[in-house]
């Protein structure tokens, strides 16, 4: 028995290593390739000795923070899948389904509209109040009746706030042009186009949410018994709920309100950490983390490959996402939870 959990462990330790070698890799690759393509030792030069060549600028002021957001919103998008699928035990949830996105959307078009708000760093606070206000509504949604939260009220306390949301939105950019086209940008999920100051923003929400998730994952482990045996072994599940919710919203609302809502990362990506590392949550979140960002970055370098730097990371995703998730769900065991 005890060789068995080694050999398990040891599994699981080189899976994250691997991964973190493919990061690296995948970073490295997306600070060199585009329209206008950069030598590796360019690259290498530009982030530690830049001497103002056109390599330099290329690197540390367009791909440069294009790169980090990439990896911050990858493994924001892939932690908070990996949440929601377990609070709600349903295979098909990605962090939107709280109600997140159109939260988001709602206050950017408000932002714009109403505000007079331009520019992503004005965005980004607008779309993470948002964020976080359809979350905690959805949350009181469905928890109205006295016991509690449980996978279903949220599901559909989700879904009846982000239909309304979007029902508000269609109804605001339809008689604005500006707001429309803002949305219409936003909303498509890109990393270009921003600088560090942008990915400065939502690092601290970010971390903070990060935080929350690992502390968040002995619970669901616990959870995945059944909230019975969940309470019956003495866990609060109203706490697990709101800790594991609240890192949700931070991970996503962050995410989302800089880069738009990026889809199928929070998707995919749980169900192949959990065939790499098994169900145990303490390694299922840190490697859906990882595997988000690989994929993220992976979709642009694709993109910017393919099309020269005109299709954006949003769009790459579902062409790449929708044939993986169908081949996902239909291989057996990955239907369930």
């Amino acid at each position: 028995m005890r060789t068995r959990l080694a050999s398990v462990r040891r599994r699981r330790v080189l899976a994250l290593c691997v991964l973190l070698v493919l990061l690296a890799a995948m970073s490295a690759l997306s600070l060199a390739l585009g329209a206008n393509p950069v030598p590796l030792e360019a690259v290498w030069q530009a982030l530690v000795q830049p001497t103002g060549t056109e390599h330099d600028i290329i690197v540390r002021s367009l791909r440069g923070p294009r790169t980090v957001l990439g990896i911050l919103a990858g493994i924001a998008l892939g932690v908070g899948g990996a949440l929601m699928q377990g609070h709600t035990r349903n295979p098909i949830a990605d962090p939107g389904l709280l109600g997140v996105n159109q939260g988001a959307a709602f206050a950017i078009v408000l932002a714009v509209v109403v505000f007079g708000v331009q520019g992503v760093h004005g965005f980004i606070w607008f779309g993470f109040a948002g964020a976080l206000l359809a979350a905690v509504v959805v949350f009181l949604l469905g928890a109205v009746g006295g016991r509690g939260t449980t996978p279903v009220t949220l599901a559909l306390a989700g879904a009846a706030v982000s239909a309304l949301l979007y029902g508000l939105i269609s109804a605001i950019v339809l008689a604005n042009r500006q707001g429309m086209e803002t949305y219409r940008f936003w909303h498509v999920g890109s990393i270009a186009g921003r600088d560090l100051a942008a990915a400065g923003q939502i690092a601290p929400f970010l971390v903070l949410g990060l935080l929350l998730a690992l502390t968040n994952t002995p619970g669901l482990n616990t959870l995945a018994l059944g909230t019975d045996v969940a309470t019956a072994l003495g866990r609060n599940i109203r706490r697990t709920r709101i800790l594991g919710i609240l890192a949700i919203t931070l991970l996503v609302g962050a995410s989302v309100s800089a880069c738009g809502p990026i889809a199928f990362i929070g998707l995919i990506v749980p169900h192949v950490a959990r065939v790499i590392t098994g169900p145990d949550y303490r390694w299922l979140v840190p490697c859906a983390g990882l595997l988000g960002a690989v994929l993220l970055l992976a979709a642009d370098v694709l993109g910017r490959v393919l099309t020269g730097d005109s299709l954006e990371v949003g769009i790459m995703l579902a062409f790449v996402g929708a044939p993986m998730f169908i081949y996902l769900v239909r291989r057996k065991g990955l239907a369930r939870i």
